[in-house]
């Protein structure tokens, strides 16, 4: 067994195959050289100096798998069952691709010093004096990854705009009712947002804006979204997605015999959704795996139909998110947005398919029940805030 990237999908998957029995070699090949460790705490404690790593916590010598750390896959050879690496060709029998994804980078800014990304440890540890710095901070949109950097900055004393290319904050996540009561957010933590703006190009101490205005920046943090790593997969004959992500089958295997896939590289199709999902969240590189070792090692087919699960902290909320709202023909609010502790509910018929929760992680966990058990409920009491939400039960 081989495992192609060392985040939270393939340490999972090198895990979760010795629990669930395999006994053969397991190598795992990360391109850092660190040891693997977890992401969601870079743009948290580790950036603030809290923590000095994220190490996953797992004793991977007595589980028996290697780990190939600092060694870059670059190419795969299914005829001959090997991955091309700069140190040779490794074999496999069964090979797992968890690469993950890559930040886009915005174009132009490669090379500008105080242009900054943050996805890996060292992204986190070149940030770290930037923010002990107090420097006049520009971040380049307003996501996820946009917002949790902001807070940390704030926290950390810097002044700090936010520039987004949309009409608001989330705008490729979120629908534009739901996510607008989010840009509040901003101004009450001491950050600017601007929307309707865009890069004109990025100078020594300097934003250029479309508009000609000009934005002070002792640092730039670039953060507008992430696309599956595999750009070395080319000429594989791996089928990829229109957004480049390995288009695994509902047992997350590839096109290829002997090769499956998992993580943010991948996505599947969702027999719950009806449609194929892409999704670049932590809780999905934790699922996956175990599908991935169940197909690998069982007799049974294992489908993969997950209730997509995500996180996010900024400006002092827990924001969380379960399901996917695109088929949804009903919207419902659960308390007011101008309140600290709110939730919005996305129905289908009478049954919930997704559900935000703002400050309630109650709402979040008997709402994602429901959306896996598909209860039908009552949309009236789903909307009544003072009541939990398994009383809406029908």
């Amino acid at each position: 067994m081989v495992v192609v990237g060392a985040g939270m999908a393939g340490v999972q998957t090198a895990v979760a195959l010795r629990e669930q029995g395999f006994t053969g070699t397991v190598t795992l090949i990360g391109a850092e050289p660190h040891q693997p460790y977890d992401r969601p705490p870079l743009s948290k404690a580790v950036l603030l100096g809290k923590a000095e790593g994220s190490a996953f916590d797992v004793d991977f010598e007595a589980l028996g798998i290697e780990v190939q750390l600092g060694r870059e896959v670059v190419g795969l050879r299914p005829a001959d069952h090997e991955l091309d690496t700069a140190e040779g060709p490794v074999p496999y029998d069964v090979l797992v691709l968890a690469t993950g994804a890559e930040p886009i980078r915005l174009p132009g800014a490669d090379g500008i010093p105080g242009v900054h990304l943050l996805r890996t440890l060292d992204d986190a540890e070149r940030l770290r004096p930037v923010l002990a710095r107090q420097h006049d901070i520009v971040v380049v949109g307003a996501g996820w990854i946009g917002a949790e950097f902001a807070t940390a900055a704030r926290e950390a004393g810097c002044a700090v705009t936010v520039v987004e290319a949309a009409d608001r904050p989330l705008a490729g996540a979120l629908p534009a009712e739901v996510a607008a009561p989010m840009a509040a957010w901003y101004a009450a933590a001491g950050a600017t947002l601007r929307t309707h703006a865009r890069v004109k190009h990025i100078e020594p101490g300097e934003v250029v804006l479309d508009d000609g205005s000009r934005l002070p920046a002792g640092a730039v943090v670039v953060g507008i979204g992430a696309r599956p790593a595999t750009a070395w997969l080319t000429g594989s004959g791996i089928e990829l997605g229109a957004h480049r992500e390995v288009l695994a089958d509902d047992g997350l295997r590839t096109s290829v015999p002997d090769v499956y896939a998992v993580g943010d590289c991948a996505s599947f199709p969702s027999g719950r959704y009806g449609e194929r999902l892409l999704v670049h969240h932590w809780d999905n590189a934790l699922q996956g795996p175990r599908t991935v070792a169940a197909n690998i090692v069982g007799e049974t087919p294992a489908v993969y139909d997950p209730v997509p699960y995500f996180w996010s902290e900024q400006f002092g909320r827990f924001v969380q998110y379960a399901g996917h709202h695109a088929s949804a023909d009903t919207t419902l609010w659960r308390g007011d947005p101008a309140t600290p502790a709110w939730s919005v509910c996305w129905l289908r018929g009478d049954r919930l398919v997704a559900l935000l929760a703002v400050g309630r992680p109650r709402d979040l966990a008997q709402g994602r029940r429901l959306i896996e058990s598909a209860t039908p409920v009552d949309p009236a009491l789903l909307a009544d805030a003072s009541l939990p939400m398994k009383a809406a039960i029908a």
